[in-house]
């Protein structure tokens, strides 16, 4: 046999040997290429923890950052504060020993004994330790007594007998003290309740204290009545209509009425109103209460405008003065409102309280309405 003939045989034995090795290649080149969704998925959650993992790690050291500067800033506010406690206590030791040098200094000069110890040391207690006067003092026994009266506590945990005592003139400084009402208008009057508002037809005489210090008290009553009932009804309104321009017009009446008529209450605390005036408003309130507005519109107007008359020209003065204009200064005729200001409006408010009280309470006779 030849070599070529050898060769051939060979290379024949040797092609079936290759042909599975190709496809092994092949198979592994394929596996190579491609990937499970399993090992994708897989290779996607431990990114995704590694990277939660990390960021975790850096907000725990950003936290433990922001402790420690915060400790170390709360340290050095704690060192500042020490340090301005002694400087101040060292000032003032220091500021003690110059007056106490400065008072030797006085006391040598004007040939005065030096001050003992123990009265050196009374001079510079504090308030507190300073002992109470024998005649302002009140046996415990006496205390507790007087304390228990006002029923209050005899004795509070670890209360001394100088704190038992200043608790106890507190209380009796604000007993003496005239407490205000909870109205709209806060007064030292009593208020009455509404079944004792009756308004007489005419004031009291000045001469009867009690009856017109009563009537103040049904004034008061009456006014802070109204008052209160403006006030709920402006509350009742819608939200639209509150915050309309209208709204926030009457809402602002009513504050500005309020506020108006505390000179008028000052008055009926004081009980020096001018005897006119108050005629005048018992008229408009009785005929308020009966629902007769119209009436008590009348005694407005006679109180505000007066009666006095006002021809044409009275003012238009040339050289000689005119006749009539001796009737503008009518004492009995003249116009309360236009006496000072704070009268003014207080009875402007009167009248503003006037046109709720007709919508609030309204007649039986409509012909009693005011227009």
């Amino acid at each position: 046999m030849d070599f070529a003939s050898l060769m051939a045989k060979e290379i024949s034995k040797a092609k079936p040997s290759d042909a599975p090795k190709d496809k092994d290649n092949q198979t592994s080149s394929s596996s190579s290429k491609y990937m499970r969704r399993a090992d994708v998925e897989a290779a996607r959650v431990a990114a995704y923890k590694a990277e939660q993992e990390a960021l975790e790690r850096q907000r725990e050291e950003k936290a433990a950052l922001k402790r420690k500067h915060e400790e170390e800033e709360a340290e050095r506010r704690r060192d500042r504060e020490e340090k301005k406690r002694k400087l101040a206590e060292e000032s003032k030791k220091k500021r003690e020993a110059e007056e106490e040098a400065a008072e030797r200094q006085r006391r040598k000069k004007l040939g005065l004994p030096e001050l003992p110890p123990q009265q050196q040391q009374q001079q510079r207690s504090s308030e507190e330790g300073t002992p109470v006067p024998e005649g302002e003092d009140i046996s415990e026994e006496d205390l507790i007594a007087k304390l228990r009266e006002m029923a209050e506590p005899a004795i509070l945990f670890g209360e001394t007998h100088k704190a038992r005592l200043k608790r106890y003139r507190r209380l009796v400084q604000r007993s003496l003290t005239p407490q205000l009402s909870k109205g709209p208008i806060p007064t030292t009057l009593e208020l009455v309740p509404e079944k004792d508002m009756k308004i007489p037809a005419k004031a009291p005489k000045p001469s009867d204290q009690e009856a017109r210090a009563f009537l103040f008290r049904q004034l008061a009553s009456y006014f802070t009545m109204v008052l209160e009932e403006w006030e709920i009804a402006l509350a009742k309104r819608d939200i639209s209509v509150k915050e309309s321009f209208a709204g926030r017009q009457a809402y602002n009446a009513m504050v500005q009425s309020r506020e108006n008529m505390r000179p008028l209450f000052k008055k009926f605390e004081g009980g020096d109103i001018d005897e006119t005036v108050l005629e005048a408003i018992v008229e408009i309130v009785h005929c308020a209460q009966e629902r007769r507005y119209v009436d008590a519109n009348d005694g407005y107007l006679r109180l505000s405008i007066g009666k006095a008359a006002w021809p044409i020209g009275v003012t238009m003065v040339g050289i000689h003065e005119r006749s009539a204009r001796e009737k503008l200064h009518e004492s009995d005729n003249k116009a309360h409102i236009m006496s000072d200001e704070s009268t003014r409006k207080y009875l402007q408010s009167i009248k503003r309280c006037l046109s709720f009280a007709q919508v609030r309470w309204p007649p039986d006779d409509q012909l009693q309405l005011m227009g």
